[in-house]
């Protein structure tokens, strides 16, 4: 059921055929070793498949990232765009708080979208987040600046931040539930890494555009128009997106979910109603309550661990920048340079991160990289405080370390924490609320606390430190998951071999 490839893919008609007689095939094989085998019992994923939906899904999440990026990269322009009274704090205080608010509607998208997902497929929704992200984007680099409609200048960015805060909140747990429902078992954590690739172009193209054209245009033009050049490109890119998305089929685990749920087979007409009671129109606000009820604490698990990972995130890849041009005074075209060469380092090993946690497991990857931050976070910026180009890179490659732990883990460890009838719900909740609370506010945290503390360059360090801390608290109390079918799902493997060795090691021998 599963794959995706970079060569001329076959139509999807021909896919599912070649897919069916697969089935077809591994079943007469199967049945052998096991007469009781289920048709449902095993999954065998087709590679191609896997790669494509792969590639839709990182594909979104790089543009959710790039139009986070680009704000983030662009938030002392911003700042003078859009709030130009007061000191150069407040001005870059406003702008701050401006790329904070899209986070506080995010729990609100997670809580539409994610149950949304669970009732009616990961594909329409994530369609649907891809075409508000792309608008949201597009509409910001179109708003008139302050000098030419005063007051209704900052409500319009406030707006559109609005917009692309709500769609991202299906964004994520979408992806990351799409990546994980068409994986293997036991290559879950290399699929899932790609998602985090896609984080890392998203972040890379923004910073690099940025300094494109900071470094072509110069201070006065980039103030004038050349600012809105980076968020013009979403619209393209969204169309991209969505054709990825909507060429897909829906996942292999839903669509056995939903298969069981519709034709269950029950006869009484109080059994035909509960089978069909997820299509129903209460089952959103059904869904949300079975969350809340029978799953808060996995959801409180997954909130420490997003909010730990998404602190040290936008600490590193978002505020990063900020930090190096307005608390260390250094040429804005260089701090985004270091900060491109960080992100091409971890691209480079990411996959061998995912590959890492299908062997020895998702949390000695995740303790590495929360045990890093807590380590290292101070002789990280005591090496950028000195300033030089060598030191500083030193500081971000130490912190960079860390994170790719994280980053090429957490997409196949936060799937396997929910069942599938209410994963893309609860993932959607617990991430949105964890980054609400604690990921998008970090550059906004961080500017408030240096200012408080007489700008003291090592506030970041110390905050960082305390997230890793939960973090730790966090990894240590998870269930291991690495090379096992996610809750609710029956066994995923990528060839027939694979299928047949799992029953013959489920399978008992008659004694005599």
């Amino acid at each position: 059921m599963p794959t995706g490839s970079t060569e001329a893919a076959p139509a999807p008609d021909q896919d599912r055929e070649a897919l069916k007689r697969h089935r077809v095939l591994f079943r007469a094989v199967a049945r052998r070793k096991n007469p009781r085998l289920r048709r449902t019992d095993i999954t065998v994923t087709d590679e191609r498949v896997v790669k494509r939906a792969v590639k839709a899904a990182a594909l979104g999440n790089a543009m959710e990232w790039f139009d986070f990026g680009i704000y983030s990269y662009l938030a002392v322009t911003i700042g003078q765009v859009f709030f130009p009274g007061g000191s150069a704090t407040t001005s870059l205080l406003s702008s701050f708080a401006t790329f904070a608010v899209a986070f506080l509607v995010r729990p609100l998208g997670g809580a539409y979208f994610g149950p949304l997902g669970d009732r009616i497929g990961r594909k329409k929704v994530l369609a649907l987040t891809m075409i508000m992200m792309a608008l949201g984007t597009l509409c910001i680099g179109l708003i008139p600046s302050y000098a030419t409609i005063g007051f209704w200048s900052p409500v319009l960015l406030i707006l559109f931040r609005l917009v692309q805060g709500f769609s991202t909140g299906g964004e994520y747990g979408g992806a990351s539930t799409f990546i994980a429902e068409y994986a293997p078992d036991k290559k879950r954590g290399f699929f899932g890494s790609f998602l985090e690739m896609g984080t890392l172009i998203g972040y890379t193209g923004a910073a690099g555009i940025v300094l494109l054209l900071n470094t072509t245009l110069g201070d006065e033009a980039m103030l004038n128009w050349g600012w809105r050049l980076p968020f013009l490109i979403a619209g393209p890119l969204g169309l991209v997106g969505l054709y990825l998305r909507v060429k897909l089929d829906e996942t292999p685990a839903f669509q056995k979910f939903e298969a069981a749920q519709t034709h269950g087979g029950g006869n009484s007409a109080v059994e035909t109603e509960a089978e069909f009671s997820h299509l129903s129109e209460n089952a959103p606000k059904k869904k949300i309550g079975e969350i809340f009820t029978q799953q808060w604490p996995t959801l409180i698990l997954c909130i420490a661990l997003v909010g730990a990972y998404n602190i040290t995130d936008y600490m590193l890849l978002s505020y990063m920048p900020t930090y190096l041009t307005d608390t260390l005074h250094y040429e804005e075209s260089h701090g985004l340079l270091i900060l491109l060469g960080t992100m091409a380092a971890l691209m480079c090993i990411l996959s061998t991160v995912g590959k890492l946690s299908d062997r020895y497991g998702r949390k000695p990857l995740l303790m590495t990289g929360m045990a890093g931050f807590f380590v290292l976070a101070i002789p990280s910026f005591l090496l950028v405080k000195q300033g030089s180009v060598p030191a500083v890179c030193a500081g971000m490659a130490l912190l960079g370390l860390s994170l790719v732990c994280l980053l090429g883990t957490m997409s196949a460890a936060l799937p396997a924490l929910f069942p599938t009838n209410v994963r893309y719900g609860s993932l959607s909740i617990g991430y949105n609320l964890a980054v609400s609370l604690f990921g998008g506010t970090t550059p906004l945290v961080i500017t408030a606390l240096m200012d408080v503390f007489d700008k003291n360059v090592m506030v970041p360090a110390y905050y960082t430190m305390g997230a890793a801390l939960v973090g730790v608290i966090a990894v240590a109390c998870m269930k291991e998951t690495a090379q096992q079918p996610l809750e609710g799902s029956p066994p995923s493997v990528a060839t027939k071999e694979e299928a047949v060795e799992l029953i013959e090691a489920q399978t008992t021998e008659p004694r005599f």
